[in-house]
């Protein structure tokens, strides 16, 4: 047998992706602490903490109107499955944060969706898990957005959005004058 079929079977590591935006971060630099675009391992049973107290928090944000202990991130096995997953809770007894549609109050906790918006002041972040299998360590990569993720995800449900039909004639035009569109042949045109 060759080293390569006696090694041993490597396993996927379950990945949180974090993708930062503030709207002063050019002016500010709120993230400079933290390590963007390099994957770091976190252990199991540890609590992922955000926040501005940087004794305390392994991801800082200087920011004064961050608490101290923001938020925090915790790994965890589903109850009878095989599945990971993320809790979030929010330590801030001041800033409510909202997932997604859902707003957290001081100690309220979530399971993280799989894919989702996180909130709280200016603060968006959007959080991505890449499934993985080890049960010793997951770990975070961290990006930072060059524009507002809230914009970026939710253009289609604007209604400005709406399609303009071939006349080129906007259904708001006949909302913003009082009437409603009515239907024409073609042929009348």
């Amino acid at each position: 047998m060759t080293s390569f079929e006696e090694a041993e079977t490597e396993e996927t590591v379950t990945c949180l992706h974090l993708t930062f935006y503030h709207p002063c971060q050019d002016e500010k630099m709120m993230f400079r602490c933290l390590n963007f675009c390099k994957r770091e391992q976190v252990r199991a049973d540890e609590m992922a903490k955000f926040g501005r107290d940087s004794s305390v928090c392994r991801y800082s944000l200087m920011d004064t109107r961050v608490s101290r202990i923001q938020f925090s991130l915790q790994f965890f096995r589903k109850l009878h499955t095989s599945e990971y997953c993320f809790e979030i809770k929010n330590l801030s007894k001041k800033t409510k944060l909202t997932v997604n549609q859902t707003e957290l109050g001081y100690l309220n906790k979530i399971d993280l969706p799989w894919k989702c918006i996180i909130c709280f002041g200016d603060y968006q972040i959007l959080a991505e898990i890449q499934e993985g299998e080890s049960t010793d360590y997951f770990e975070t990569h961290l990006h930072l957005a060059d524009a507002p993720i809230l914009q970026e995800r939710c253009l289609p449900c604007l209604p400005s959005l709406q399609p303009v039909p071939e006349n080129g004639i906007s259904p708001s035009f006949f909302l913003s004058q009082g009437k409603s569109p009515t239907e024409i042949d073609e042929n009348e045109l």
